[in-house]
């Protein structure tokens, strides 16, 4: 692995282009595009305040920057470094810009969730969406970009539209059964849309695209319900993590429920793999050492080296006592990740922070547990094959594949903590972020049947 030098970045915005060829980053009020192999500045971009949100079109020719502070999305060129477009939503405000999948419209959300404007770059009209829903997960497009879902608030009862992205017209509009509507997400076929309730109400509902109700689920009653949902690339599964320590796998064909995973503190089945990091201090010989030290030796004296070993089950994970009597609770499954091949589930359980469980889909069992030393920050499979990248929050990071997995030291000088991270759709590269800082990792030359 190759390891790039650090770049100076704020609010946590870096993002790859979707063809992978260059990474966007924030300084700031200052756009910086690089080219992903050689990592030189292809452009600079000035914007009028500071930035607080960016993203790609969808053919990676311009790029976005919301400046939610001032209402103000600017939108850059990367094929006409001159032109460059600036939307003012005045005294509506604005809380959240996207792009359309077909990159030439802009969806801006004003303040209070009032409407939805359409912006469009080529005929310059609008178009408005009103009563969008302020919820976790209000606006969704299907992965062919044919169609948007919006969830919506009206008469205190919430409902779902559907617009057709070539020309916003409205296809179907119809109310859900949900008493507070939390987020809304297509399967990846584009086929079946799925709305799940606040954590107040477990319900579960899948729609399809003309708006019938194909099945609902609800597992328990009255506790803490639903905390993340995700889809299976497939689209034949739907994972559901619970505020029960639980996630449980629904099926494509009845939309019932075919298995459920648990969450125990304690692993004690034989056919799990339990991964443990440990973390040990280099030997340094006495002959070395030296007054005053060279920088070398300074390093590789107040320096510690991380790995894995396998423990021997059972194995008691760290479990922490959620505390009742405050609001959003550290307990539940509170992350969920499928593999891009469809074999693996990833799953995080707040209440036991440094492990990641790693399911076996085929198989419907538990495969792998990760114990790491701090809490699990962020992990991300992936694109190409089922590869496994997490960080905890220092300058290491962590990737596990079905032959092994490994812990590899960022170096360089300072504090480099890695809070986030994202792969490159080529699978070759990642982006490693922290909340100043950010570096390029490079595994094209790592193999499968290295790791």
């Amino acid at each position: 692995m190759n390891f790039s030098e650090l770049f100076k970045l704020s609010g946590l915005l870096a993002r790859f282009s979707p063809d992978g060829k260059c990474l966007a980053s924030c300084v700031q009020h200052r756009l910086v595009v690089r080219d992903v192999s050689s990592l030189q500045i292809r452009q600079i971009y000035v914007c009028l305040d500071q930035i607080q949100y960016i993203e790609w079109s969808s053919d990676s020719l311009f790029i976005l920057c919301a400046m939610y502070k001032r209402g103000i999305v600017q939108v850059w060129s990367l094929e006409q470094p001159d032109w460059h477009c600036k939307i003012d939503e005045g005294s509506a405000g604005l809380v959240a810009s996207c792009w359309s999948p077909d990159g030439r419209h802009i969806l801006n959300t004003t303040e209070f969730h009032l409407r939805i404007t359409v912006w469009s770059l080529c005929t310059k009209s609008v178009s408005y969406i009103k009563y969008p829903k302020a919820c976790h997960q209000g606006v969704v497009f299907t992965k062919d970009g044919r169609y948007m879902a919006v969830a919506e608030r009206r008469d205190c009862k919430d409902f779902i539209s559907i617009f057709v992205c070539s020309n916003w017209q409205l296809l179907r509009h119809f109310d859900t059964e949900t008493q507070d509507l939390f987020g809304i997400e297509w399967a990846p076929n584009g086929c079946v849309l799925a709305a799940w309730d606040s954590c107040l109400e477990y319900k579960l509902l899948l729609y399809s695209l003309d708006g019938r109700l194909l099945s609902s689920y609800r597992a328990y009653e009255w506790p803490l319900g639903i905390k993340s949902v995700a889809w299976s690339p497939s689209s034949q599964f739907l994972a559901i993590g619970s505020f029960d320590e639980k996630v449980r796998i629904l099926n494509h064909v009845t939309w019932k429920k075919i298995t459920e995973f648990e969450h125990p503190a304690t692993i004690s089945s034989k056919k799990t793999i339990v991964y443990k990091e440990v973390e040990k201090s280099p030997s340094i010989e006495t002959e070395r050492l030296s007054f005053p030290p060279t920088r070398e030796l300074a390093s590789s004296l107040f320096s510690t080296q991380s790995k894995y070993e396998i423990s021997q089950v059972p194995v008691s994970l760290q479990y922490i006592k959620p505390v009742a009597d405050r609001a959003n609770p550290k307990v539940g499954v509170g992350m969920l990740a499928f593999s891009a091949d469809n074999c693996f589930l990833a799953t995080k359980n707040d209440n036991i922070p440094n492990a990641v469980w790693i399911w076996d889909i085929r198989k419907l069992k538990l495969l792998v547990v990760l114990e790491q030393l701090c809490t699990i920050q962020c992990f991300q499979w992936d694109p190409r094959q089922p590869r496994l990248a997490l960080c905890t929050g220092n300058s290491r990071v962590y990737l596990w594949s079905p032959t092994g997995c490994m812990a590899v030291q960022v170096p360089g000088e300072g504090d480099f903590q890695i809070v986030s991270l994202s792969w490159n759709s080529s699978g070759d590269s990642m982006v490693l972020l922290s909340k100043e800082n950010f570096c390029l990792c490079y595994l094209e030359f790592l193999r499968r049947d290295k790791i």
